[in-house]
């Protein structure tokens, strides 16, 4: 999985291997985690404190197959285009696809889902484009907070722990964190916009990282017990369109 991680940074520079440059970040771990990220399949690796860069190279050169079909796959995935809320425009809610129609005046500052195609956004008279945004995201949040609180209830007590601190933010490489020390899990508010085994998933995923700091056979075993059909949402949720906005540099 390559959309996830703990924060524990410690360091970070760069190498070159191939002609693909790579991210190394070492932490406190045991084992080095390599990841391929979007939107254009940025190479990031997770060593151990004491692993040089020559075995972090030797890593990379071992797996450059691999690499390379992921950014392959990154490459074809379709994006959306830069969102202007104007009416017309299409926006994604849980999986599903909405025609986005400005109402001026009236009730302002809220959003509507009219029926399955159509989503109402009401703003002041003039709204500029900002403005419009700023409604939709504050909508999308306190929807997303809306069907994560239960689900993060009921998952916690699955696993036989306290419901951890947790919050919502936009990040540009990850789905979700978590920080075992601090036992807190952000969720990135895209998710909003993925169907909602996507948003389960993340979170049984980063509620796992509690017993299992890395990705490891235990972690995956813990992952098959939880959430059996764990493989097919991730696949989902990596192959959904990515939004714009997202990868803003």
């Amino acid at each position: 999985m390559t959309w996830f991680e703990i924060s524990m940074n410690i360091d970070g520079h760069q190498i070159t291997v191939g002609g693909i440059e790579v991210d190394i970040v070492r932490k406190p771990i045991k084992n080095l985690h390599l990841g391929v990220y979007p939107p254009n399949g940025r190479v990031r690796v997770a060593a151990p404190v004491g692993v040089n860069d020559e075995a972090v190279r030797l890593a990379v050169v071992t797996r450059m197959g691999w690499i390379k079909r992921q950014q392959a796959k990154f490459d074809t995935q379709p994006r959306q285009t830069e969102r202007s809320f104007v009416s017309g425009e299409s926006h994604f809610f849980f999986g599903q696809r909405y025609r986005l129609n400005i109402i001026e005046g009236g009730r302002a500052g809220r959003v509507h889902i009219r029926n399955s195609r159509t989503l109402d956004l009401h703003v002041k008279v003039g709204g500029d484009q900002a403005t419009r945004e700023r409604v939709f995201q504050g909508w999308y949040r306190h929807e997303l907070k809306a069907r994560a609180a239960p689900l993060l209830a009921s998952w916690a007590e699955s696993f036989g722990i306290g419901l951890p601190k947790w919050g919502i933010k936009r990040m540009k490489t990850k789905w979700g964190t978590c920080n075992i020390e601090a036992k807190r899990i952000w969720l990135n508010l895209e998710l909003v916009k993925k169907p909602p085994q996507c948003l389960e998933y993340v979170i049984v995923h980063e509620l796992a990282h509690f017993f299992e700091r890395n990705h490891s056979d235990r972690f995956v075993a813990l992952l098959d017990q939880k959430l059996p059909q764990w493989r097919l949402v991730r696949d989902e949720l990596n192959s959904a369109p990515l939004a714009h906005e997202e990868w803003r540099e």
